[in-house]
């Protein structure tokens, strides 16, 4: 999956997959995670929002199935 890099502290990077509404993020800290049956309005929210940090503890975090990538 291809990432795009973003503007966050604990943040690095974000990718999507609309078929299988996966979302993935690499977090600067402790590496690559994918998130599973995530909208697409969800991601599209994440990429265009000044806060992807913020958004994610409020939005994702606890609230999708997750697991991390070796």
């Amino acid at each position: 999956m291809e990432r795009q890099p973003v503007i966050s502290s604990d943040l690095a990077s974000i990718g999507y997959d609309p078929v299988t509404q996966t979302l993935e993020i690499e977090f600067k800290a402790t590496g690559v995670y994918h998130y599973f049956s995530v909208p697409p309005e969800v991601y599209e929210t994440l990429r265009t929002t000044p806060s992807p940090g913020k958004f994610f503890l409020q939005n994702i975090k606890g609230k999708f199935a997750w697991e991390k990538v070796p």
